[in-house]
């Protein structure tokens, strides 16, 4: 995936906000429905039922899995110093969303939700924003509604879809590219610039996992959608 993520990455931080709202929406279906070598949301959410049983004690167990991943990847693109930033940065935007994407999937997916309908996915995508960045931009009027209202809307909406793959690609770059600035700042002190990659990415995806749990609920109960 290192590869495919990087060279992703490099696309999204450089081209027009339209173009890099598809490049987003290609890693959403990678994420999601996954290759010969990289299991998707489905797959990674079944292994889990099928470890634990429970549904709700899956999704915990996925989002865990999530979280130690990301970990991992923020430390590998974090730790080789000031020469491999230009590299890191993209191939970390690009990592960070596929590792998002299929936890907050696996999650919909778990709580009885069709992933593969395209309501859904823009839910998805949207969620990948966080709690307080959603209810900023519902509140400001930019977006109409909540991921758990998108999701269940009667209609699917594709200009909608555009609009937030741009949202959430420009703000995973700048949220990232911060993240990098701070790492930029600990370089001279070996590994520490990996443990802050860590750490943010770490941090950043256990927030996701719980936004997620409480935007999908079960889907029996998710008839009236909040705002």
């Amino acid at each position: 995936m290192a590869n495919a993520a990087s060279d992703f990455g490099k696309q999204l931080v450089t081209r027009t906000p339209e173009v890099a709202g598809g490049l987003l929406r290609s890693i959403v279906d990678f994420a999601i429905d996954g290759s010969p070598a990289f299991p998707g949301a489905k797959a990674s959410a079944a292994r889990s039922l099928q470890s634990k049983r429970d549904r709700e004690q899956a999704i915990d167990s996925l989002a865990r899995y999530h979280v130690s991943m990301a970990s991992m990847q923020g430390f590998l693109t974090s730790v080789g110093g000031l020469i491999t930033l230009p590299v890191g940065l993209p191939a970390n935007i690009a990592g960070l969303a596929v590792l998002s994407v299929r936890m907050i999937a696996g999650i919909a997916h778990l709580r009885g939700y069709d992933v593969d309908d395209r309501r859904v996915r823009a839910a998805l995508t949207l969620a990948m924003l966080g709690d307080d960045e959603v209810r900023r931009l519902v509140a400001d009027g930019k977006l109409p509604a909540s991921p758990l209202a998108i999701a269940t809307a009667p209609m699917f909406d594709p200009a909608l879809e555009q609009r937030i793959s741009e949202r959430v690609m420009g703000a995973l770059a700048g949220r990232l590219g911060g993240k990098h600035l701070a790492v930029v700042v600990v370089r001279r002190i070996p590994l520490v610039g990996g443990g802050v990659g860590a750490a943010v990415d770490g941090w950043l995806t256990f927030g996701l996992a719980g936004y997620a749990k409480r935007e999908f609920v079960a889907r029996h109960q998710a008839s009236i959608p909040r705002q």
